[in-house]
């Protein structure tokens, strides 16, 4: 599950910055994608989360509905990136900006797209491997879920940010079939209509 929305009033790419938790609506969205969740009567078996706020925030409905403590696991946190802290309209009028954009399928302003994958890999995996039954919800960011739906689905991993279909508190379900993931469901079960969406890296 991606997070739910951020109060970001400055509309900056917050990316790793501590300080993000989640806006009024950002709570309401997550406690739509846990009762979603719950909604689909099946077996919860453990709950993870990146160490930001904003997806800590975001596991509580979850932690509340299963009765579970979230286990924060580092490798499905925001991916690095030199414009944090920054509005990208804002940063892209500096010519220096530009030398972060020479490598876009890399990409060269920061955490490269296949180390996101083989991270997200491993922690799915170790999710995976360490119940013996049931489904694991990861609270994770917008960049990791998409660029793990790209890998699975054997797509480029470069991409246009602005296409990803990953939504405030989406759902994306993946499976794990002969020891290769492959993705069975995407869902978004919460009311996003005039969210702030801005900050994802």
């Amino acid at each position: 599950m991606r997070h739910g929305e951020v109060h970001n009033p400055a509309r900056v790419l917050y990316g790793r910055l501590p300080g993000y938790g989640l806006s009024a609506d950002g709570r309401r969205m997550a406690r739509q994608a846990a009762e979603y969740v719950k909604s689909l009567d099946r077996p919860v078996s453990a709950l993870v989360c990146s160490p930001l706020q904003r997806t800590q925030e975001s596991a509580e409905p979850f932690a509340e509905i299963f009765g579970m403590a979230p286990v924060i696991d580092e490798r499905v946190i925001e991916p690095t990136n030199v414009f944090e802290g920054k509005r990208m309209a804002i940063a892209m009028i500096n010519p220096w900006n530009w030398r972060h954009l020479r490598k876009p399928a890399l990409p060269s302003w920061g955490e490269p797209y296949a180390d996101v994958v083989g991270r997200m890999n491993a922690a799915m995996t170790h999710a995976w491997d360490a119940v013996d039954s049931g489904d694991i919800v990861i609270v994770s960011h917008q960049l990791p879920i998409w660029i793990t739906h790209l890998a699975v689905a054997g797509l480029p991993l470069r991409h246009d940010p602005r296409a990803r279909r990953c939504a405030l508190s989406s759902v994306t379900s993946f499976e794990m079939v002969d020891k290769k993931w492959t993705e069975t469901a995407y869902a978004e079960p919460a009311s996003t209509a005039g969210a702030v969406d801005v900050g994802a890296v």
